[in-house]
């Protein structure tokens, strides 16, 4: 399957910015008193973050991964 280059250059785009943008919105909440309870442990608040921000990065990955194939193609 072919995109027009345009296309190709927004998916890359959109994938650059969920990779540059995610990893500074887990630094903030790791530094977020909910982030861990009184013992240091994790909290559910922290775990579902960081399920968030890992599956974005992978989903901008794959969108970045894709457009680059498009313009490759």
């Amino acid at each position: 399957m072919q995109i027009p280059g345009i296309l190709a250059v927004v998916l890359i785009v959109a994938g650059v910015w969920s990779l540059v943008v995610w990893p500074q919105f887990l630094k903030r909440v790791m530094k977020d008193p909910r982030a861990r309870d009184a013992a240091g442990k994790a909290t559910k608040f922290l775990t579902v973050h960081v399920v968030l921000v890992t599956i974005s990065m992978v989903l901008g990955l794959a969108t970045a991964a894709i457009g680059i194939a498009g313009l490759v193609a």
